[in-house]
């Protein structure tokens, strides 16, 4: 899984706005039984029902970022993180690894054009282009995280 798919599974969970996951499992469909099925006889044909329209599928509710991260945040009740401005902290919080390797990948995976040498510069990118594609990916993101 990508760093960015693991954020965005961390904090979504996995059945996120978009389906991010696995809504339980896969049940293989049952085969018909032929001894049941050869000795019972045909049903008449039933007349035609009158067509409904479809029920509408309610839209899926955006997940509040902030409020989910604040939560995270408050359950864990360790050191205080400045999630809100380090992406370091980001995933500290999320409990992925911040190491410089993975900060390189995420920010090859966000399109990231600098120097992925560490810098302050990348890593103000990479927080600020994490909450956008949050954002896109159905997340409800308040400005100040993006901007």
């Amino acid at each position: 899984m990508s760093i960015f798919g693991k954020i965005k599974s961390a904090i979504f969970g996995n059945n996120g706005p978009l389906g991010g996951g696995i809504l339980g499992g896969s049940k293989p469909a049952a085969q018909p039984n032929p001894q049941t099925t050869q000795a019972q006889p045909q049903a008449a044909p039933r007349a035609p029902q009158p067509q409904t329209a479809p029920a509408q599928v309610p839209a899926a509710q955006p997940v509040d970022v902030e409020q989910v991260l604040m939560g995270i945040a408050s359950r864990k009740g360790g050191p205080d993180l400045n999630w809100r401005t380090s992406i370091v902290d980001l995933m500290k919080l999320l409990d992925l690894n911040s190491s410089l390797a993975d900060r390189k990948e995420l920010a090859t995976e966000l399109g990231y054009t600098g120097a992925k040498d560490g810098s302050a510069e990348m890593n103000i990118w990479l927080h600020k282009a994490v909450m956008r594609e949050l954002e896109k990916n159905g997340g409800k993101v308040p400005a100040a995280l993006k901007d």
